[in-house]
């Protein structure tokens, strides 16, 4: 075996000793970790300018920001543009306005799930800014 210039193990080693390995720590718990996620809600978002809207509000209102009509097709789930007449539902005729309102039977708002990254909001940007640096 001194001959040998490394000392790795191979076909040539049956001969040599095995080295005792260490026995593995086994964890206190068993099986895989769960995952510490963060949780969903379903939000309602304005089409035009993605404002949060609460819960409670009217949805064949407008926006409380920027008075956007919430019962239009922009607002609504099924509304794509690239399917025919921009509805995936059987619609008879097109809608020649998708951001004005309208009364069409298959409206549906639009929600979306999003992810609660944090649990406190920042109410301005200097106290964003001042609560990073906070001791």
């Amino acid at each position: 075996m001194g001959d040998r210039k490394y000392r790795q193990r191979g076909y040539q080693d049956s001969g040599r000793e095995e080295r005792k390995e260490r026995p593995a720590k086994r964890p206190e718990t068993f099986g895989p970790r769960t995952p510490a996620m963060p949780g969903k809600r379903e939000v309602v978002r304005c089409a035009s300018c993605a404002t949060l809207l609460p819960p409670g509000l009217d949805l064949t209102g407008q926006c409380l920001r920027c008075g956007f009509e919430l019962r239009s097709c922009k607002q609504c789930v099924y509304f794509d543009t690239s399917a025919r007449f921009e509805c995936t539902q059987p619609i008879k005729e097109r809608i020649r306005r998708k951001d004005a309102r309208n009364e069409c039977p298959f409206y549906a708002i639009r929600t979306t799930v999003e992810r609660e990254t944090s649990t406190s909001k920042p109410l301005d940007a200097r106290s964003a800014f001042e609560s990073l640096f906070k001791k």
